[in-house]
């Protein structure tokens, strides 16, 4: 199983990014996804989450801001980012149930 999560960057507050998970090596479809996040010296933390039908969850930090969406037929998860913060400064994770986890994704917000 592979996850491969890329579009991440540095951004000014207020900028928007679009970060993509394409999976590889699992049926996508049955499976729930999700983004979580780690900062410098804390803990990884969800972001957001979206089962196999489509039902969102968001951290309270980011509802309003922040949405994600799945693409079955390109086997891939989005997590697209409005409205940035420097307090969303962190390295972006995609899992697969928490099951499987990709490498992660740097995403820097200036201020």
């Amino acid at each position: 199983v592979q996850l491969q999560a890329s579009g991440g960057g540095l951004v000014q507050a207020g900028g928007s990014l679009r970060l993509s998970c394409k999976a590889s090596g699992l049926n996508f479809s049955i499976w729930n996804m999700g983004w979580f996040r780690q900062a410098p010296g804390k803990e990884r933390d969800m972001v957001a989450t979206i089962t196999s039908g489509g039902s969102t969850n968001y951290a309270d930090s980011v509802k309003g801001r922040f949405i994600i969406s799945r693409d079955s037929a390109r086997r891939t998860v989005f997590l697209q980012m409005n409205s940035l913060e420097p307090e969303d400064t962190a390295v972006y994770f995609c899992t697969a149930s928490m099951q499987y986890w990709g490498r992660g994704t740097q995403v820097t917000v200036s201020s």
